[in-house]
C-alpha cells in the first residue's frame, strides 16, 4: 500500500520478486512531493449516483447556473463545471468534471494500418526529413491500400534552436507542434514575394539535397527551413485566416511563442535565463518591444502552419490519425517552464529493472507531482490530452501504466534506486475519456512490460484499447484480445528483419549494450514455429509470415510498421545506444515513391486488407 505521499514501499519485479525502497529514497522522495491540502475537482461519471456536495451553485460550462441543496443534479452535461459552495460565510470554487466514463471505440468492428516514423517517411520533395505533405500522400496511399488509420510518431514541439533533440518522446511541449515537418514549399506567401521566392528556391535545393544521406541531420534541416520561413514572413503575406485563428486561441500559446523568442536569445535551458524571465509571468512583463513582439507572433504563425498543415494530411481520406503521447517533457522545454509547480524537480521517471533492461531505465523526463496536479484542477493533464488527440482520429498513450503509477528515480540515483508513486489513475481516465467524446477519437493504451492487473481493469471499464505485440505475446494471435490495438513489432523492438536476420543482435552486440540473446532467440523460434517458417527462409517470407500471424488477431486495430513494410533490417530506437548509433533519425531505405509500390509493402497491404475484410463479413 502507498503511504499518504503516494510512494510505494515494495515492489515486484516481472518474476514477481519483491523488493523492499530503501528509506534514503522514500524521504527524499517525500521532500520532493510536499504536502498538498487541495481538495481538488469532482469527477462525476455519468449514469452514477451524483455526489453530495453541500450547499452552492453549480455553474455549467454554458453560463447556466444552478442552485445545489446537497448533491449534485443529476444527468449533468459532459464538460467542465464549477461548484462554488457557501459555508460559514466563505466561498469555495471547486471544479466538476462530467465524464462519459467511457472512450469512443473505433467504427469498424476491424481496421488496419500502418504505423510510421514520419520523419523517416521522405519522399523525393522532402527537405531530408519527412514532412506534414509526405504525411499526406501516406494517407492517400493507405486509404488507397485498404487502411483504416495511420499511426505516427509524437509530433511535439523542440526548442527552436540547435542542437535539434532528434527523440520524438523528449518533446519540449506535448501541446504544441514541430515546425520542422511543415513543407515550406506549402506555406501561404512562399512563391507570392520576390525576396521569399528566391530563398525558398535557394532553401529547397539545399535542402533536396540532403536526402542524399540516410541519416536525418536535423540540425541542419531546421536551419534551412527557418531562414524560409522566416523569409516568408518577412515578405508579409496575407494574414487575414491567420489572425483569425490566432484570436481564438488560449493564452498559452502567447506563452508558447514567448518562450520560442526567449530561447532564441538566452539559450535553452530556462533556469540559466535571468531570474525575472525564469517565470512565464516574469517573462510577459518584459516582452514590451516591437521585436520581441513580432517574433513571438512568428513562432504562433508557425502553430498556425502546423496546426493547418497536419489537418489537411487526412481530410477526404477517410484515414484516421492516430496520435502517440509521450510519457513526458524535456525538463528544459515550454511545458516544464510554464508547469513548475506541477512538475516535480529533481527527479525523472523510468522503470525499474526487468528482463529486457536489467539495469532499468531512466528516461530523463520530470513527472507530475499528484497532488499539485489535483490543486491545478489537473488542467495541465487536459491540456496535454486534448491537444494531442486528432479529431476523428485517435491516440496512442505511451507507457498508459503512468496513469496509475510511475517510477521515479532522484537525481543522482542508478535507474533501479526509485519507488512508484501512485497517480489518481480513475480521475485521469476519465478525462481521457471526457476528451475522447469531444474529439470523436479512440484511445490505445500502451500496456506493455510490467502491468498491474487492475490496470487493464479499467483500462476495460473505459475502453481505452489494449496494445498485444507478436513479440511478447505467448499465446496465439486468434486468442489476443479483440478490445486492442495488435502489431509485430514497435519502435524500440526489432523489425521483422532485424530478427529473423539476426542483425540487430549483431547491432546491439556492437554497441556493447549485453543483449539478452537468449529472449531474441526465443521470439525467433517463436515466429518460425508459428508460421512454420524453415532456418533460412528468406527475409520478405519471414515478414510476410509475421503479418499472415498478424492477421489472425481479433483485435479491433492492427498496425504493420513501414520499416517492416520495406524489410528494414534496422529498427527507429536502440535504447542505451544514442552514442553508436543514430537513434530516431534513421530515413527508411526508401523514399516514399518508391514505398508505394514496393512489392513487399503490397503484399503486406494485402494481406492484412483481406484479413480484415473477412472478419468484418463475418
Amino acid at each position: 500500500m502507498p503511504d499518504e505521499w503516494g510512494i510505494e514501499p515494495r515492489w515486484f519485479d516481472v518474476s514477481g520478486h519483491e523488493h523492499v525502497v530503501a528509506d534514503a529514497t522514500i524521504t527524499h522522495l517525500r521532500d520532493i512531493i510536499g504536502t498538498h491540502t487541495g481538495a481538488g475537482p469532482i469527477v462525476v461519471r455519468t449514469g452514477t449516483e451524483p455526489p453530495a456536495v453541500g450547499r452552492g451553485e453549480l455553474v455549467l460550462e454554458d453560463g447556466t447556473a444552478l442552485t445545489v441543496d446537497d448533491a449534485l443534479p443529476p444527468d449533468l452535461p459532459l464538460g467542465y463545471h464549477s461548484f462554488r459552495a457557501s459555508a460559514g460565510g466563505s466561498t469555495e470554487e471547486r471544479r466538476v468534471i462530467v465524464s462519459p466514463g467511457r472512450c469512443r471505440l473505433p467504427t469498424a468492428p476491424q481496421s488496419w494500418g500502418w504505423a510510421a516514423q514520419l520523419y523517416a517517411t521522405r519522399s523525393q520533395e522532402s527537405w531530408g526529413i519527412g514532412d506534414f505533405g509526405d504525411l499526406a500522400t501516406l494517407a492517400r496511399w493507405s486509404a488507397a491500400c485498404g487502411a483504416g488509420f495511420v499511426l505516427v510518431n509524437p509530433l511535439g514541439a523542440t526548442h527552436p534552436v540547435v542542437p535539434q533533440q532528434p527523440s520524438p518522446y523528449f518533446p519540449a511541449s506535448r501541446r504544441f507542434l514541430n515546425p520542422i515537418y511543415l513543407r515550406v514549399g506549402n506555406v501561404p506567401g512562399a512563391r507570392d514575394a520576390t525576396a521569399a521566392h528566391d530563398a525558398v528556391e535557394r532553401a529547397d535545393a539545399a535542402g533536396l539535397a540532403l536526402n542524399g544521406s540516410r541519416v536525418i541531420d536535423r540540425d541542419e534541416i531546421w536551419t534551412l527551413k527557418l531562414a524560409a520561413l522566416e523569409a516568408i514572413w518577412t515578405s508579409r503575406p496575407a494574414l487575414d485566416q491567420f489572425d483569425r485563428w490566432h484570436a481564438e486561441q488560449p493564452e498559452t500559446l502567447e506563452r508558447f511563442a514567448a518562450w520560442c523568442a526567449l530561447v532564441e536569445q538566452h539559450g535553452r535551458e530556462w533556469r540559466d535565463w535571468p531570474n525575472v524571465i525564469q517565470t512565464p509571468a516574469g517573462a510577459r512583463s518584459q516582452a514590451d518591444d516591437d521585436r520581441a513582439r513580432d517574433r513571438a507572433r512568428f513562432y504562433a504563425w508557425l502553430q498556425w502552419l502546423a496546426s493547418q498543415q497536419l489537418r489537411k494530411a487526412t481530410d477526404g481520406t477517410a484515414v484516421a490519425l492516430l496520435q502517440d503521447l509521450p510519457i513526458g517533457v524535456d525538463p528544459s522545454g515550454f511545458d516544464a517552464w510554464e508547469w513548475q509547480g506541477v512538475l516535480a524537480s529533481g527527479v525523472t521517471v523510468g522503470a525499474p529493472p526487468d528482463e529486457f533492461n536489467t539495469r532499468g531505465q531512466n528516461w530523463g523526463l520530470p513527472p507530475f507531482i499528484p497532488g499539485a496536479l489535483r490543486e491545478a484542477d489537473y488542467q495541465p493533464f487536459i491540456e496535454t490530452i486534448r491537444a494531442s488527440m486528432a479529431p476523428g482520429g485517435g491516440l496512442r498513450i505511451d507507457h498508459v501504466m503512468g496513469l496509475f503509477r510511475l517510477w521515479w528515480v532522484p537525481e543522482g540515483n542508478d535507474p533501479g534506486d526509485g519507488a512508484y508513486v501512485r497517480y489518481p489513475g480513475d480521475d485521469l481516465l476519465a478525462i481521457v475519456a471526457l476528451e475522447s467524446e469531444r474529439a470523436g477519437a479512440f484511445v490505445v493504451g500502451e500496456d506493455l512490460g510490467t502491468v498491474e492487473d487492475s490496470v487493464r481493469a479499467a483500462m476495460a471499464e473505459h475502453d481505452v484499447l489494449s496494445y498485444r505485440l507478436l513479440w511478447f505475446e505467448e499465446h496465439e494471435p486468434p486468442q489476443w484480445p479483440a478490445a486492442a490495438l495488435g502489431a509485430v513489432t514497435t519502435h524500440d523492438l526489432p523489425t521483422v528483419v532485424g530478427l529473423w536476420s539476426r542483425s540487430d543482435l549483431a547491432e546491439q552486440r556492437a554497441a556493447e549494450l549485453d543483449p539478452n540473446e537468449a529472449s531474441a532467440e526465443a521470439m525467433r523460434s517463436r515466429l518460425a514455429e508459428r508460421a512454420n517458417l524453415a532456418d533460412d527462409a528468406t527475409n520478405d517470407d519471414a515478414v510476410i509470415a509475421a503479418h499472415d500471424l498478424l492477421g489472425r488477431a481479433p483485435c479491433r486495430l492492427l498496425a504493420a510498421t513501414l520499416d517492416d513494410a520495406v524489410g528494414a533490417a534496422a529498427r527507429p530506437n536502440m535504447p542505451g545506444a544514442d552514442e553508436q548509433r543514430p537513434n530516431w533519425s534513421l530515413a527508411l531505405p526508401e523514399p516514399l515513391e518508391a514505398i508505394v509500390q514496393h512489392p513487399l509493402a503490397t503484399r503486406v497491404a494485402a494481406r492484412l486488407s483481406d484479413a480484415v475484410k473477412e472478419r468484418n463479413c463475418e
